[in-house]
């Protein structure tokens, strides 16, 4: 394997999630449609990334536990960081240095951690 080239994740609330990751994130949606998911450009126009309608019965079934997505980003991490407070986006913890560069942790709605990684 050398690359993952697309990822989706598994939503309970469509609409919600869209809006999460639209107006509260800054993703914004491809012109690719799907009525069953929300496709967002990404890498240079690219679609790399999707939220979807379940995949079967996903009643009482935990999502986002143990997932985490890195998204490399090309703005100073501080900005993004106050933005997202501005827009109440739950934040875990502050921004972090790793050896990839810094980090900022956001939890979405279905509880996936949504990395941001300003690269080094």
């Amino acid at each position: 394997m050398r690359k993952l080239d697309f990822a989706s994740i598994q939503v309970r609330d469509l609409e919600a999630s869209t809006e999460f990751y639209t107006n509260l994130l800054g993703f914004e949606a491809s012109e690719m449609t799907n009525p069953g998911a929300c496709i967002f450009k990404f890498n240079k126009g690219e679609a790399s990334f999707a939220i979807r309608k379940p995949i079967g019965d996903l009643d009482g079934k935990e999502l986002g536990i143990g997932v985490s997505l890195w998204f490399a980003i090309d703005e100073k991490i501080e900005d993004l960081e106050t933005r997202l407070i501005d827009k109440k986006v739950t934040l875990l913890g502050s921004i972090n240095t790793t050896p990839f560069g810094k980090t900022l942790i956001v939890k979405d709605p279905d509880g996936y951690n949504i990395t941001f990684l300003q690269p080094n």
